[in-house]
């Protein structure tokens, strides 16, 4: 799966899967969560508050170039790099 971002030990990922509408991964440490790119909402898994808390924010800062990565990702394209949280 295609890494887009990392920041505070936070790994995100993306692949396209019809399934579950616009998401992404996100990793830290041995926790895993699909979060909604719509709307935020944690899908699948768990993260820690904080961990939570840092990719949701990150999300409200890249909403629009995660919505690309999932078109992108959805047509077969190479997905781009996204800057992490400062």
């Amino acid at each position: 799966m295609p890494t887009i971002s990392r920041f505070y030990g936070i790994v995100i990922q993306m692949y396209w899967d019809e399934r579950h509408g616009p998401h992404f991964h996100a990793l830290y440490a041995e926790y895993r969560a699909q979060i909604s790119i719509l709307n935020g909402e944690i899908l699948r898994g768990t993260l820690p508050p904080r961990a939570s808390r840092f990719a949701r924010e990150w999300l409200e800062q890249h909403r629009a170039e995660l919505l690309e990565n999932w078109n992108r990702a959805r047509t077969g394209q190479e997905l781009i790099q996204i800057e992490g949280l400062e």
